[in-house]
């Protein structure tokens, strides 16, 4: 075992064995594992055990008789779960949860009467009806490959895998991060998506860190998990946590693992009392069998083939709703409340998940609930999700269709949109006096909420309302709080930005710079058109100040519009990240469109491609004159759109559709549609020329906040000022309840703030070469970052640098206040080091990681200081599949520079290529350390070194076929074989004995023959046919000895044995 997993084994491994067996897990061994689901490593539900749960859990009523099913049909639910044809992972996984939430219905014949019983396969009611066991170490075979793989631990439920977990050494960096890309591999459809079609719950440990997430979720969407309420947890984890394993226990743990892992292990154990880690906590809150049935039962849902899990905050607010609804008694009105969760952090998937808890909590009789909401779009994702609940869902198409769904009270989850509802209890005599009524209202705090909630409580006198907002309240609003119950959970901007359930956003107010002194204005003048000739800079002015062609109005206009196509290009062109630009009216919209059009025509390096959202010209939207429905380029404009979509709702789908998934349009122009409700997590920019203020601000604002691959932030750009209402509104929200200013102080962060640290991660960078005399010596620079570590502090402290620095630039205001030599030395330097880098992944042979803003960098370092000699990131060459090495390296500066990239490159080819000829690689990667070692203490020259690791590459190339018997040279495995034999010869023999050589070709050969001989298919995890083959090999090397006096004991032959059966094994199961 290699130390690393070793380490693994010892500091994350066993102490989750430990405490998942203390919470009520029963432990198997691998032999155990693999004969519960008859020796096949290509299924994974363990069979035997599912199949008495079944027995146990079902039986059927008829008449005031039991009666159990029959085996036929406990093996058909069997086959149900075990058979379901893979089409896709999550797809599948949703038939899977199906079947597990739902039950399987079989025909059965009792007395004469055939009759469809439903059969469960967990009793999630009652936790300990159900058997828990945990598997490590848990060996599946991957999709039409025999090569296996092992995550490190399984957790199941009446022999079904619900949760895998997988852990990581604390001290390895990323550690969390790298066990979550191990989930992700092991998803994909060539790796072993079997075992996740029937988990529910992932994690990723590493004893002081973890996360979770359920399967499908993205690397970005996995969190860490914080129990709230939870003053005695550690109290009961002490104890837990060094609860000592029995005897039988530890038995059990040591059977599969060698004695001297096995040994530390008991010694840990034997060592006294831990204190709880964060990885228990994660183990505990999330794992522990009761947990991990509520966890999977009721928080998890399918939303347009996505699978989603409950953040904690979600989970504590449902749990913290069912808790205070469900305290009523007899007709009581049960008490509601609000629901605060900042926009972006998953309010409408709490509002979905709270629906349907409340649907499947037993202690409510027919539960009917009534989401309420300004919003369609949720009405699909409320249907499907409560398809899994068997409650039916039914959408109010009219306020006379909601009166006909209230009164026949057949339906039990019913949604409406707010004009609705006002519309049927205005016009139709209603009224429902159930207490078991829930109205679910989503932004609870609106105005237009007033009227409607009165007309509610006409309708529901009795019913339990609860509000949800994602923004705070203003002291001057009609007190939702009260009017609803009071807060039930809130969930406030800075702990999302904190978690990492948002991104945090960055504004920067740019009226002042196109609008102050002409100093001012000449500054931003000349950095916009840096780019331009002398004729196109004079033609532009003409454009920003002629009077007689354009009014004030569009002379303004067109300013902001082309310093929005001069950001966005600089900025986020080139990226997967896309823009909105919030107006006033829809005349200024179509403006705006015409000038973007306008100015990519004149400036094709500023063409932005925008569309325009609006509602119809009969709808009145924020419009700035009453008279502005009858501009005929609106209406116009309407009748194209209807002309190419053919109707609104077409038009608002294809084109948000199109921002979220192709390149064009990068930027849509709205007015008021698309500023709440709308999550596209590509939208990363915000342009606001528009008055907006208080609540209107903070939704705005949020449509930039959510997350997104390579999305550091979201970025809001003020061109009418209202970031001085914005300063009013983070003093004026802390007036409601418990919380106070630092509740919304966190979420926004002024520009200036962020670049304000561009100066300390500038010297951060030049920091990691504080040991290098001469920072202009390439090659220093470059064998200072010889150790992975050092180059991993470089890459951190240039990443950085670079957001930061590509922020500055793009902002009006760093360059009016920073001296240009400052800036021009911030992007010589950027430059630098991007060569470096460039130059060190390429040396040290490293894998290429372009983040999203990688072009706009480039871009930058081009537009200021020219694109000479800017080098690129190349991606590795694979050394062994090119004919002329040489030629490959004509692009590495320096011979020490070309010898590091074969050094690198072999070094890793040793690493990968170890279990398959572990004595030729071995000894190189020997060779390449020594030679590397010597070179740096100057016992080597330059020349010398790159000698030395051309014969090494030229070895690994060959597989050492010179350094055998010819024999031997075109059979790899035999080759690996002959080099285990002669090591082991050549180790106990005398000195000087030369037919060792010879001996050991031999018994290679014939080795090989017996390993082809004894196999079958699957033969590695055959024990009879290992054990046979252990057998023939044995006999082998028995007869090699006697017959050429060779002094081998029994340990000596069983360490070579043991080499060639792993090599066998190795070489059978690679890809």
């Amino acid at each position: 075992m290699a130390v690393s997993e070793f380490l693994e084994d010892l500091v994350s491994h066993l102490p989750a064995l430990q405490l998942l067996q203390a919470v009520g897990y029963q432990y198997l061994t691998p032999t155990e594992s693999l004969d519960l689901r008859g020796g096949k490593r290509s299924r994974v539900v363990l069979e035997a055990i599912l199949t008495v749960q079944l027995r146990k859990l079902n039986q059927i009523t008829f008449k005031g008789q039991t009666h159990d099913f029959t085996e036929s049909n406990l093996k058909t639910a069997v086959d149900a779960l075990t058979n379901i044809p893979f089409d896709g992972l999550v797809k599948t996984n949703e038939q899977v949860f199906d079947l597990l939430t739902l039950g399987k219905a079989i025909e059965q014949t009792i007395d004469g009467n055939k009759r469809s019983y439903t059969l469960q396969y967990i009793d999630w009611e009652h936790p300990e009806n159900n058997v828990y066991h945990i598997a490590d170490e848990f060996e599946v075979e991957r999709t039409a490959s025999h090569e296996l793989r092992r995550p490190d631990i399984v957790l199941f439920v009446n022999g079904i895998p619900l949760a895998v977990i997988e852990c990581k050494r604390p001290d390895q960096r990323d550690a969390v991060e790298d066990g979550i890309s191990q989930h992700l591999r092991n998803q994909r459809q060539d790796e072993i998506p079997g075992l996740f079609v029937c988990s529910q719950l992932l994690g990723s440990i590493c004893q002081n860190h973890g996360k979770y997430a359920t399967t499908g979720t993205p690397k970005k969407f996995w969190s860490a998990w914080k129990e709230e309420h939870a003053d005695d947890l550690d109290v009961k984890l002490a104890k837990l946590v060094n609860t000592p394993l029995t005897a039988e226990q530890l038995a059990r743990m040591y059977e599969s693992r060698k004695p001297l892992v096995a040994a530390k292990m008991q010694e840990i154990l034997a060592s006294g009392q831990r204190l709880p880690s964060p990885q228990d906590r994660l183990l505990y809150c999330l794992f522990r069998p009761e947990r991990l049935l509520e966890m999977a039962y009721r928080y998890i849902v399918f939303d347009k083939s996505i699978k989603k899990v409950a953040r904690y905050q979600q989970y504590f607010a449902i749990g913290e709703t069912l808790t205070r609804v469900t305290k009523s008694k007899g007709d009581q009105q049960r008490t509601g409340g609000v629901i605060w969760h900042t926009t972006g952090s998953g309010k409408s998937l709490t509002m979905v998940m709270l629906a349907k808890a409340l649907s499947l909590e037993p202690t409510i009789k027919n539960p009917k609930v009534v989401i309420v909401t300004d919003r369609v779009d949720l009405d699909r994702q409320i249907w499907k999700t409560f398809l899994a609940c068997r409650k039916s869902v039914e959408r109010a198409n009219s306020g006379s269709h909601l009166v006909q769904l209230v009164s026949q009270g057949k339906v039990d989850i019913i949604t409406t949109i707010i004009d609705k509802f006002e519309s049927a209890a205005s016009t139709h005599e209603l009224r429902d006096e159930s207490n078991n009524v829930f109205v679910l209202v989503d932004e609870s705090h609106r105005s237009q909420y007033g009227l409607a909630h009165a007309k509610m409580k006409q309708v529901f006198p009795n019913a339990c309302y609860i509000g949800f907002t994602g923004t705070p309240l203003l002291k001057q609003e009609k007190s939702t709080a009260t009017k609803f119950g009071g807060f039930i959970h809130t969930y406030p901007m800075r702990k999302a930005v904190e978690d990492k359930a948002v991104t945090p956003i960055l504004y920067e107010g740019r009226m002042s710079e196109m609008h102050g002194d002409q100093k001012a204005i000449d500054k931003w003048f000349d950095r916009i058109t840096k780019d331009l000739s002398d004729e196109q800079k004079a033609d532009l002015k003409k454009k920003f100040r002629r009077e007689e062609e354009l009014t004030k109005t569009s002379e303004r206009l067109y300013e902001i519009a082309f310093d929005i196509a001069t950001h966005f290009c600089e900025t986020f062109k080139g990226t997967k990240f896309k823009g909105q630009f919030a107006v006033s009216s829809k005349a200024m919209a179509l403006k705006y469109h015409l000038l973007f059009e306008e100015i990519g025509k004149e400036h094709p390096n500023r063409a932005v491609s925008t569309r325009v959202i609006i509602s119809p010209p009969d709808t009145r939207e924020d419009n700035e004159t009453i008279e502005e429905e009858d501009i005929p380029e609106i209406q116009q404009f309407w009748k194209k759109m209807m002309d190419e979509f053919g109707s609104e709702k077409k038009y608002l789908e294809r084109i948000i559709d199109d921002f979220e998934k192709t390149p064009k349009p990068e930027i849509i122009i709205c007015v008021d549609k698309l500023l709440t409700g709308f999550d596209a997590p590509c939208n990363t920019v915000l342009y606001i020329d528009k008055r907006l203020r208080d609540h209107n601000i903070l939704q705005a604002i949020a449509r930039v906040n959510r997350l997104f691959d390579g999305k550091d932030f979201g970025l809001v750009v003020d061109y009418r000022g209202i970031f001085g209402a914005l300063d009013e509104a983070v003093k004026t929200y802390d007036a409601l309840g418990d919380f106070d200013e630092e509740d919304i102080e966190g979420t926004f962060t002024d520009l200036e703030d962020e670049i304000s640290k561009l100066s300390e991660r500038h010297t951060n960078v030049w920091a990691v070469f504080n040991e290098v005399p001469n920072k202009q010596d390439l090659e220093a620079m470059q064998q200072h970052l010889r150790p992975e570590d050092v180059r991993q502090d470089f890459y951190d402290t240039l990443n950085e640098f670079s957001k930061t620095l590509q922020l500055a630039m793009s902002s009006a205001k760093f360059h009016e206040e920073t001296p240009k030599a400052t800036v021009q030395r911030y992007v010589q330097d950027m430059k630098y080091f991007r060569n470096l880098r460039a130059a060190v992944k390429q040396r040290y042979n490293e894998a290429v990681d372009y983040s999203e803003y990688e072009d706009q960098i480039r871009n930058m370092v081009d537009k200021y200081i020219g694109a000479d000699e800017v080098k690129r990131i190349v991606k590795p060459v694979n050394i062994f599949e090119v004919d002329n090495l040489e030629e490959e390296l004509d692009e590495i500066e320096g011979t020490a520079a070309k010898a590091d990239f074969i050094a690198s490159r072999v070094k890793k080819t040793c690493t990968e290529k170890m279990e398959e000829d572990p004595v030729l690689y071995q000894k190189l990667s020997e060779v390449i350390d020594e030679a590397i070692k010597a070179y740096l203490e100057q016992r080597m020259s330059e020349e010398e070194y790159l000698k030395k690791m051309f014969e090494a590459w030229n070895e690994a190339k060959e597989q050492g076929s010179s350094k055998v018997p010819a024999e031997l040279r075109s059979d790899p495995e035999a080759k690996a074989y002959f080099r285990l034999l002669q090591e082991g010869f050549e180790k106990v023999s005398e000195d000087g004995r030369t037919d060792l050589a010879g001996i050991a070709a031999e018994t290679a050969l014939k080795a090989k023959k017996i390993v082809e001989e004894r196999k079958i298919r699957d033969w590695t995890d055959n024990r009879d046919v290992v054990h046979a083959m252990m057998n023939d090999l044995d006999d082998l090397m028995f007869s090699a000895k006697g017959r050429y006096d060779l002094p081998l004991s029994s340990e000596d032959i069983d360490e070579i044995l043991d080499g060639i059966m792993r090599v066998a094994k190795r070489r059978e199961t690679q890809p």
